[in-house]
């Protein structure tokens, strides 16, 4: 007879954290600091609009997430083909 398996059968599992707690936590000390910090420093940030849209354009490329949309790699959904 195991006795390791055995017991390890009767203990019940830790309970788990929720990360979303603490990630919902960070990400509201991280926008209420990011609003204080711009209200501040507004003027310096005004000036530069242009350079952080242009500066968003790449970035949406990045974490756009390319899949799920067209499915074109498939035989039947093909361009050209119909």
């Amino acid at each position: 007879m195991d006795h390791a398996a055995n017991h390890d059968a009767l203990t019940p599992e830790p309970p788990q954290r929720k990360p979303r707690a603490w990630g919902a936590a960070l990400l509201m000390v991280v926008l209420i600091g990011g609003f204080y910090l711009l209200r501040e420093h507004w003027n310096h940030v005004a000036g530069s609009w242009p350079y952080l849209l242009l500066l968003a354009c790449p970035l949406m490329l990045l974490f756009h997430g390319h899949g799920g949309h067209g499915k074109y790699d498939s035989p039947s959904r093909q361009p050209g083909k119909d």
